[in-house]
């Protein structure tokens, strides 16, 4: 029974990751391809990882793998956002089908500012400091 689900997780898996390398080649832009990768990728590679906890089954493999799916977890999203972020900012073009781009209102692209909407008078006069990041 267990390698009918190891080998389940694994063919689940791997069709996460095919369809994860599909959305790149089919999707039209930056932002729909990185939705596409980001998440059925992450959910391909968590699947062949619980396989590999199940095929080994020793307590230091299983913490590996339990770390792996952890990190990927953990580090996907904000890797996504990152990279969807700055491909917006180099002005990586968007799908001509695009409905909505919340960013085009506080998105300045001469200064690369980006306002978040929730400005105060105090803020906007605010200078830069010395313990500010740059």
């Amino acid at each position: 029974m267990i390698d009918v689900i190891k080998g389940a997780l694994i063919i689940a898996g791997a069709l996460f990751m095919l369809l994860a390398s599909l959305g790149i080649l089919r999707l039209p832009d930056l932002l729909t391809r990185m939705h596409a990768t980001t998440k059925a990728a992450a959910l391909g590679v968590i699947l062949v990882m619980l396989a590999v906890a199940l095929h080994f089954g020793e307590a230091g493999v299983v913490a590996r793998a339990f770390a792996i799916i952890t990190f990927i977890l953990m580090t996907a999203p904000v890797a996504a956002h990152v990279i969807g972020r700055a491909g917006y900012f180099v002005g990586s073009k968007l799908w001509s089908g695009t409905v909505k781009d919340e960013l085009r209102p506080n998105y300045d692209p001469l200064t690369h500012e980006l306002k978040s909407g929730m400005e105060t008078e105090a803020n906007a006069a605010r200078t830069a400091k010395d313990t500010d990041a740059p």
